[in-house]
């Protein structure tokens, strides 16, 4: 029995299945540390848990054992620096091993841990000190971050303690240093200092569209919600290693590499890399046997550009894609190349998996797939009904019958915006899609990317799949610029593949291709060719930063 079949039902033989019989149960007290590492470490101790390499080819590997040990290690340390349950701590440190006992520590405290990117500047760090009440600061020796952390420290009434992982730095304590004065006998805590499932275990700031990032809240029975993620959407194999290329800064790595991984007792791989390298990754993926695999479309796109023969990715059995919508042009380009069929997902930092293409599905390439069954997925209208069949209307999470396991507990000190998207007994996403005939969900963009031309209404994600499918593209973002007559036109910013160059010919080229490919109306009236797309750190291509981009030349 893998730890995850403790806390719900099993055995289906269909999505229908699923669907109608799957129930997560959460027991009194979860934390995922206790109940789960530290069962492994009891029952498993030199099951991998953890492999971890980097760009200098330095390798390590870590049992439950391992995981267990150093982590109470840890949070012995932490409680000496003054650490308690309910304290928030930054964590900084990218994809480095010590994150995973970070985390695993501040489980055990009872600490709320703050994961956030290491590209952080003062201006940031000084508002998530200050919005949080960060305690602590663990963060990576690497770049100039601990510059703009001292910075940021006369603005920070809270922060009381500086450690680094990595190179040693007056001011800050070293985390090796101090680690290897401490023990590894960390009982668990009782009466007021244990954990509830109720308590707030991990905080992400999350940036929407305007205004600064929000705090998104999940409590400690958040885990349990990432069984789906793992076993029925990753397809992790207990005998394997998953890979998903995320940072450790963002939700994406709670989904990928850590939760739901070890509740279906998989070891996680990690490649500790500054820099995406599409070659890199594929022999990674190669030499460890990497079993199962998820990336954002963006690297997908770089990887149908590789020589794919040159490697030999026998060992990997299931490919998953999660991010941004999936074109099908990559879908295809990757089965054949592999045979791999790619499962995409739709989910946010406030949630878990919601809509996905789980096991016994066949995916319908560019669909989001079917509901998660622990959510209650709908779309409505701008009125608030519910859409019909083929009918454009945002996704919403009813949640009158309850909130589903892996939801967020609402955005942290600040209830106006919770009430603004969650009322009525019902979340709102902000994404629009439609659904099929077969319950199958399509997404078509979020409300604000929603282009609005002569009456039409025109969603990114149609136009640049069409755009995908000619050679010449590499990566292409739509978005609407203002326009006198049609109150806005399609606008398509694009990197060119390997061989081609920006033309006017080129441009009407690609414009003739949208118009036979899909609706004539939706073709990109303007076209940019740029070096490369503004991005987040975990790959998604940003739009709010193109449209901003236009809106300053329009007013030139």
């Amino acid at each position: 029995m893998r730890q995850f079949e403790k806390y719900c039902t099993t055995g289906f033989n269909s999505y229908e299945d699923f669907k109608e019989n799957f129930k997560v149960t959460v027991p009194e007290n979860f934390n995922f540390v206790y109940d789960v590492v530290d069962v492994l470490a009891s029952e498993k101790p030199d099951k991998r848990a953890l492999l971890w390499t980097n760009q200098k080819g330095r390798a390590r590997t870590f049992t439950f054992k391992d995981i267990a040990e150093l982590s109470k290690r840890a949070a012995n340390m932490f409680t000496a620096e003054g650490i308690k349950k309910g304290d928030k701590v930054m964590v900084i440190l990218k994809r480095h091993c010590e994150f995973w006992i970070v985390l695993m520590a501040l489980h055990r405290i009872g600490a709320t841990a703050i994961p956030a990117t290491h590209l952080l500047t003062k201006k940031d760090i000084v508002y998530r000190n200050n919005a949080a009440d960060v305690k602590m600061i663990i963060a990576t020796s690497d770049d100039n971050l601990k510059e703009q952390v001292e910075l940021a420290e006369g603005e920070s009434p809270t922060l009381q303690v500086k450690m680094l992982v990595g190179r040693r730095r007056k001011g800050w304590l070293n985390f090796r240093d101090e680690m290897e004065k401490y023990g590894t006998d960390f009982p668990r805590p009782t009466g007021d200092a244990a954990t509830a499932n109720e308590d707030i275990m991990l905080l992400y700031f999350t940036s929407g569209t305007t205004g600064m990032p929000k705090m998104v809240a999940h409590d400690f029975t958040y885990p349990l919600g990432h069984i789906v993620t793992a076993v029925y959407w990753h397809n992790v194999d207990p005998d394997g290693a998953h890979l998903t290329i995320a940072d450790t800064g963002w939700a994406k790595s709670a989904w990928g590499k850590l939760y739901g991984q070890w509740l279906g007792e998989t070891c996680i791989f990690v490649y500790d890399m500054d820099k995406f390298v599409p070659a890199d990754v594929l022999q990674k993926i190669c030499d460890y046997k990497v079993t199962t695999f998820c990336a954002p479309p963006t690297m997908y796109r770089y990887f149908i550009k590789e020589d794919l023969t040159k490697y030999d990715l026998s060992n990997l059995k299931y490919a998953t894609i999660a991010g941004e919508p999936l074109n099908p042009e990559v879908y295809h380009q990757f089965y054949n190349a592999t045979g791999l069929k790619l499962k995409e997902i739709y989910g946010q930092t406030e949630m878990v998996v919601t809509i996905g293409n789980f096991l016994w599905m066949e995916p319908r390439p560019g669909s989001m797939g079917k509901p998660n069954p622990c959510y209650d997925i709908d779309l409505v209208s701008d009125s608030g009904e519910p859409c019909a069949t083929g009918e454009t209307g945002e996704i919403v999470v009813r949640t009158g019958g309850g909130v589903p396991v892996g939801m967020f507990k609402g955005y942290y000190r600040d209830e106006e915006r919770t009430k603004n998207t969650w009322y009525d007994d019902m979340y709102h996403t902000g994404d629009v899609a439609w659904r099929d005939e077969d319950g199958y969900y399509w997404y078509v963009g979020r409300t604000d990317d929603i282009i609005k031309s002569s009456g039409y209404r025109i969603g990114p994600f149609e136009v640049e799949s069409a755009l995908m499918e000619h050679p010449a593209v590499l990566e292409t973002a739509i978005t609407g610029v203002p326009h006198p007559e049609r109150g806005q036109i399609v606008k398509a910013t694009i990197v060119l593949a390997k061989g081609y160059a920006p033309s006017e010919e080129l441009k009407r080229a690609l414009q003739e291709h949208v118009k036979k490919t899909t609706a004539p109306y939706k073709y990109p009236r303007e076209i940019e060719f740029v070096e490369e797309m503004p991005k987040t750190i975990s790959g998604k291509i940003r739009r709010v930063e193109l449209r901003e981009q236009d809106a300053k030349k329009s007013r030139k």
